[in-house]
């Protein structure tokens, strides 16, 4: 399908995890130009950089860093017209409010939320002196998480960021850029468990896996093409002009969090 993408230039923050480099080969795939931002880990992005592909290493929780591959990014290909904000951190170890250090809880906001902001504030800066007909295709993404809507016990921090992004930001910010281009939209996916690098050893424990599943018709784990393909469908202005506001949930119907099993409330069977 002609997802109207062709020649559209598009960030993707956190593009060399799983998600994030399965969202920048499709936009490529429809045409897109697209830069892809990391942090450390360039190999996954080594045979996607071409004449309409670039990657960009910039740490987003620096300000002066955002701002410069904005630059860099705009230098090359032009303003960025699409923006994925898909970069986060989770921290593996499990760990209770009372029993979680300010370091770690500090880390995660700055990591997940703060440098969100940075991005999209340094997007909308752009969008302000954009050409009108580039402005035509203005829409922001934000990747936030079932946690966000559910609560994580043991990771109150990333649940908390995510809450942030999917409600908070996006709802204002949806508010906020058609104030800069009339068409432009900010919606939101909220995936679940998905089968990702950053996934792989939490999912390796049989209680992890089980508590994931316990609650979702469909009883599979996603795959970075599942979230990367509505990625696409939401930035379509083509497809989805008349969506914003949104936070689309990908999560194989999940209706909320595994807490007890049964003899965590006295039943035998």
């Amino acid at each position: 399908m002609d997802l109207g993408l062709e020649g559209v230039h598009v960030l993707v923050t956190g593009a060399s995890g799983g998600i994030g480099l399965e969202t920048a080969e499709l936009f490529y795939e429809q045409g897109a130009i697209v830069t892809a931002h990391y942090h450390r880990n360039f190999k996954p992005l080594e045979s996607f950089v071409d004449s309409r592909s670039q990657a960009i290493k910039a740490d987003l929780t620096k300000e002066e860093e955002v701002i410069e591959l904005f630059k860099s990014a705009t230098y090359t290909y032009g303003p960025i017209q699409i923006l994925v904000i898909n970069h986060a951190i989770s921290v593996v170890e499990d760990a209770n409010l009372w029993e979680m250090s300010f370091d770690r809880w500090k880390t995660t906001i700055e990591t997940n939320l703060n440098s969100s902001f940075l991005v999209a504030r340094e997007y909308l800066r752009q969008l302000k002196t954009m050409a009108p007909d580039l402005k035509e295709e203005a829409c922001i993404i934000l990747i936030g998480s079932t946690a966000g809507k559910y609560g994580e016990a043991g990771h109150a921090d990333y649940a908390a960021s995510k809450s942030a992004m999917m409600y908070g930001l996006t709802m204002s910010l949806k508010n906020e850029i058609v104030k800069l281009a009339p068409k432009g939209r900010v919606n939101c996916i909220g995936p679940g468990w998905v089968r990702t690098a950053m996934a792989t050893d939490s999912l390796k424990n049989p209680h992890v896996a089980y508590s994931a599943l316990a609650t979702t018709p469909l009883k599979k784990i996603a795959e970075p093409n599942d979230i990367a393909n509505q990625i696409l469908i939401l930035s379509s202005n083509k497809i989805s002009g008349h969506v914003t506001g949104q936070v689309l949930m990908i999560e194989g119907g999940m209706e909320g969090r595994l807490l007890n099993q049964p003899e965590d409330v006295g039943i035998t069977f």
